[in-house]
Protein backbone atom coordinates (compact mmCIF):
# COMPACT_ATOMS: atom_id res chain seq x y z
CA UNK A 1 0.00 0.00 0.00
CA UNK A 2 1.24 3.34 -1.03
CA UNK A 3 -0.10 6.92 0.68
CA UNK A 4 0.66 9.84 -0.64
CA UNK A 5 -0.62 13.54 -0.35
CA UNK A 6 -1.34 15.96 -2.99
CA UNK A 7 -1.69 19.61 -2.33
CA UNK A 8 -3.04 20.51 -5.91
CA UNK A 9 -4.81 19.32 -8.83
CA UNK A 10 -1.71 19.50 -10.81
CA UNK A 11 0.00 17.04 -7.79
CA UNK A 12 -3.04 14.98 -7.95
CA UNK A 13 -2.47 14.80 -12.32
CA UNK A 14 1.30 14.60 -11.88
CA UNK A 15 0.66 11.49 -9.60
CA UNK A 16 -1.62 10.06 -12.47
CA UNK A 17 1.78 10.74 -14.97
CA UNK A 18 4.12 8.77 -12.60
CA UNK A 19 1.87 6.18 -11.64
CA UNK A 20 1.23 5.48 -15.55
CA UNK A 21 4.96 4.66 -15.71
CA UNK A 22 4.04 1.22 -13.84
CA UNK A 23 1.10 -0.01 -15.75
CA UNK A 24 1.12 -2.89 -17.44
CA UNK A 25 -0.80 -4.18 -21.01
CA UNK A 26 -4.03 -5.16 -19.51
CA UNK A 27 -3.60 -3.59 -15.67
CA UNK A 28 -7.07 -2.46 -14.09
CA UNK A 29 -7.32 0.17 -11.83
CA UNK A 30 -10.51 0.50 -9.67
CA UNK A 31 -10.72 4.13 -8.29
CA UNK A 32 -12.93 5.22 -5.40
CA UNK A 33 -13.81 8.50 -4.42
CA UNK A 34 -16.55 10.69 -3.57
CA UNK A 35 -17.79 12.99 -6.22
CA UNK A 36 -15.26 15.90 -6.77
CA UNK A 37 -12.45 14.13 -5.37
CA UNK A 38 -10.12 14.36 -8.33
CA UNK A 39 -10.72 10.58 -9.97
CA UNK A 40 -10.69 12.39 -13.33
CA UNK A 41 -7.83 14.63 -12.56
CA UNK A 42 -6.14 11.13 -11.79
CA UNK A 43 -7.00 9.86 -14.91
CA UNK A 44 -6.19 12.71 -16.92
CA UNK A 45 -2.50 12.04 -15.67
CA UNK A 46 -2.53 8.45 -16.29
CA UNK A 47 -3.69 9.37 -20.11
CA UNK A 48 -0.74 11.65 -20.34
CA UNK A 49 1.61 9.08 -18.94
CA UNK A 50 0.54 6.85 -21.46
CA UNK A 51 0.77 9.31 -24.04
CA UNK A 52 -2.62 9.81 -25.15
CA UNK A 53 -3.18 13.34 -27.16
CA UNK A 54 -6.52 13.18 -27.20
CA UNK A 55 -8.36 15.56 -24.36
CA UNK A 56 -9.78 13.05 -21.84
CA UNK A 57 -13.36 13.26 -21.06
CA UNK A 58 -15.52 11.69 -17.76
CA UNK A 59 -17.27 9.42 -19.21
CA UNK A 60 -20.50 9.53 -16.60
CA UNK A 61 -23.16 10.01 -19.36
CA UNK A 62 -21.79 7.31 -21.58
CA UNK A 63 -20.13 4.64 -19.08
CA UNK A 64 -17.24 4.52 -21.04
CA UNK A 65 -15.01 5.97 -23.46
CA UNK A 66 -12.20 4.32 -25.24
CA UNK A 67 -8.57 6.25 -26.69
CA UNK A 68 -5.78 4.06 -27.75
CA UNK A 69 -4.82 1.60 -24.96
CA UNK A 70 -6.88 2.29 -22.39
CA UNK A 71 -10.61 1.75 -21.51
CA UNK A 72 -12.20 4.65 -19.00
CA UNK A 73 -15.23 3.63 -17.41
CA UNK A 74 -17.30 5.31 -14.72
CA UNK A 75 -20.06 3.26 -13.63
CA UNK A 76 -21.20 5.83 -11.26
CA UNK A 77 -24.67 5.56 -12.88
CA UNK A 78 -24.90 1.95 -13.40
CA UNK A 79 -28.82 0.40 -11.74
CA UNK A 80 -27.58 -2.57 -11.82
CA UNK A 81 -24.61 -4.74 -12.71
CA UNK A 82 -26.26 -6.58 -15.64
CA UNK A 83 -25.85 -3.46 -17.71
CA UNK A 84 -22.50 -4.36 -18.11
CA UNK A 85 -22.29 -7.73 -19.27
CA UNK A 86 -24.77 -6.48 -21.81
CA UNK A 87 -21.79 -4.22 -23.49
CA UNK A 88 -19.59 -7.40 -22.78
CA UNK A 89 -17.48 -5.33 -19.46
CA UNK A 90 -15.59 -8.30 -18.19
CA UNK A 91 -14.25 -8.91 -22.17
CA UNK A 92 -12.57 -5.62 -21.71
CA UNK A 93 -10.51 -6.80 -18.09
CA UNK A 94 -8.81 -9.42 -19.44
CA UNK A 95 -7.73 -7.55 -23.16
CA UNK A 96 -4.12 -6.16 -23.54
CA UNK A 97 -5.42 -2.29 -22.95
CA UNK A 98 -5.26 -0.53 -19.54
CA UNK A 99 -8.64 -0.49 -17.93
CA UNK A 100 -9.43 2.31 -15.89
CA UNK A 101 -12.94 2.03 -13.56
CA UNK A 102 -14.06 5.22 -11.18
CA UNK A 103 -16.47 4.75 -8.87
CA UNK A 104 -15.56 0.62 -9.07
CA UNK A 105 -17.07 0.63 -5.47
CA UNK A 106 -20.26 0.03 -6.85
CA UNK A 107 -19.12 -3.07 -9.08
CA UNK A 108 -16.57 -4.80 -6.52
CA UNK A 109 -18.69 -8.02 -6.11
CA UNK A 110 -17.73 -8.40 -10.05
CA UNK A 111 -14.14 -7.61 -10.21
CA UNK A 112 -11.22 -10.16 -10.53
CA UNK A 113 -8.68 -10.49 -8.19
CA UNK A 114 -5.25 -9.41 -8.78
CA UNK A 115 -6.45 -5.47 -9.69
CA UNK A 116 -4.96 -1.92 -8.46
CA UNK A 117 -6.96 0.09 -6.00
CA UNK A 118 -6.92 3.86 -5.90
CA UNK A 119 -8.44 5.24 -3.67
CA UNK A 120 -8.98 8.98 -3.81
CA UNK A 121 -10.50 11.42 -0.26
CA UNK A 122 -10.04 15.21 -0.12
CA UNK A 123 -8.71 16.27 3.02
CA UNK A 124 -9.39 20.04 3.07
CA UNK A 125 -12.59 21.76 1.26
CA UNK A 126 -8.94 23.47 -0.54
CA UNK A 127 -7.71 21.05 -3.08
CA UNK A 128 -5.42 18.33 -0.63
CA UNK A 129 -5.98 15.41 -1.01
CA UNK A 130 -5.03 11.46 0.48
CA UNK A 131 -4.44 8.81 -2.40
CA UNK A 132 -4.20 5.22 -1.37
CA UNK A 133 -2.80 3.03 -3.73
CA UNK A 134 -2.75 -0.76 -3.19
CA UNK A 135 -2.95 -4.06 -4.66
CA UNK A 136 -4.96 -6.42 -2.79
CA UNK A 137 -6.75 -3.65 -0.39
CA UNK A 138 -10.32 -2.55 -0.90
CA UNK A 139 -10.52 1.03 0.91
CA UNK A 140 -13.42 2.36 -0.31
Amino acid sequence: MKKTITNSEKETFELGVNFAKDLEKGSVVALTGELGAGKTVFVKGIAKGLDIKEHILSPTFTLLRQYKGLNHFDVYRIEDVEELSEIGFLEYLNGNDITIIEWANLIYDILPDGIIYVDIKRIDKLDKREIIISLSEVHA
